[in-house]
């Protein structure tokens, strides 16, 4: 899909819009004034593909903890504000690369041209998020509830209000934990914005139904080419977040790299613990750079055959194991050296 080109707003050392790849974030759980443990959190996530990591900031403890947080980690940290505009400014001083506010809900204007004021100065972005379970009453008035066209013009009004203060390096999020609603949001924004738009389904549950409705969600939003920077929002731990953003964005063919690991479903036939096999290869790919599809077969049946598309793959059963190139048996090995054989193979690849 072609993507919509967007205004460039620089995260950081990071930039997201125009012709920039697709950023994915997290957010931490930790609390922020612990400053060794977030840092710690930070340095997973970092690991594991997280390109910009946002903070919550409930206190001045917190927002002076950003400060040796930034001293720690490579990747843009953005202070999550709530109500507090003095908290929004004390998180600039120290050294946030963005800050998410409502403008909304930080009170008078006053209160917002000054955080407004500070981030011109820094010239850091701002985040303007909007969340269908906060929209005004007079929107859920004026719409008979909370509607797509009610989140869409409450992020509007925020966005008008900034852009009268003198300042234009924002991004847009507007959120809900309806998959529709948010989808049609999202539609209805983006023609009424060059901004470029930070996208999720807000509130999407525990490992299983919050995967569920951000594929849905953000497959809908993204396969439309809208969308700069995504966040899979999962109750948990957010590490989930990052595996399930890059195979998102990987099944959408906006993200190459990494091992795509593919397994078939179990059967009758199956005589190995397929789901234990398929997660332990899962785990173990995680950490080799390769661009190749590996294929976890149950059974020597039919497991060449269904493999054919993947690059290697293995199928097992009976105390032996097979090892498969493109569709065909490269390899009989005994079962439990199966794992290992396979990193080996995938170690030393040629095509």
């Amino acid at each position: 899909m072609e993507r919509k080109k967007t205004k460039e707003v620089q995260i950081g050392n990071r930039v997201i819009g125009g012709d920039h790849p697709i950023l994915i974030q997290s957010m931490t759980n930790t609390r922020t004034e612990d400053v060794k443990s977030t840092v710690e959190q930070i340095k997973r996530l970092t690991a594991a593909g997280c390109e910009i990591i946002r903070c919550a900031v409930p206190t001045m403890e917190a927002a002076k903890a950003i400060r040796w947080i930034k001293q720690e980690i490579e990747i843009p940290l953005v202070a999550d504000i709530h109500f507090d505009y003095k908290l929004a400014i004390a998180a600039m001083e120290n050294g946030a690369d963005k800050i998410r506010i409502n403008p909304g809900n930080i009170g008078s204007e006053e209160r917002v041209q000054a955080v407004v004021d500070r981030a011109k100065e820094g010239k850091l972005p701002i985040r303007i998020g909007v969340n269908s379970g906060s929209l005004e009453k007079e929107l859920v008035e004026k719409y008979h509830g909370v509607t797509a066209e009610g989140i869409v013009e409450s992020a509007m009004k925020q966005v008008h209000l900034i852009e009268q203060m003198g300042y234009d390096r924002l991004v847009i999020s507007i959120k809900s934990s309806n998959v529709m609603m948010c989808v049609r949001a999202h539609e209805l924004l983006a023609k009424q914005t060059n901004y470029p738009l930070h996208v999720g389904i807000t509130e999407s549950g525990t490992l299983r139904s919050g995967n569920i409705k951000s594929a849905i969600g953000l497959g809908l939003i993204l396969n439309q080419g809208i969308g700069d920077t995504i966040r899979v929002s999962l109750t948990g731990d957010p590490l989930e977040e990052i595996k399930s953003a890059k195979l998102i964005l990987r099944t959408l063919g906006l993200r190459t790299g990494g091992i795509e690991v593919v397994s078939c479903p179990t059967c009758g036939r199956t005589k190995i613990n397929l789901v234990e096999l398929a997660e332990q290869v899962e785990q173990m790919v995680a950490d080799i750079p390769l661009s190749i599809k590996v294929a976890v077969m149950g059974c020597a049946v039919n497991g060449p055959g269904e493999a054919k598309e993947a690059d290697i793959g293995i199928a097992g059963g009976d105390g032996e194991g097979l090892l498969i190139k493109h569709g065909r048996i490269y390899k009989k090995v005994p079962e439990d050296q199966l794992l290992a054989e396979l990193r080996q193979e995938l170690l030393n690849w040629s095509e």
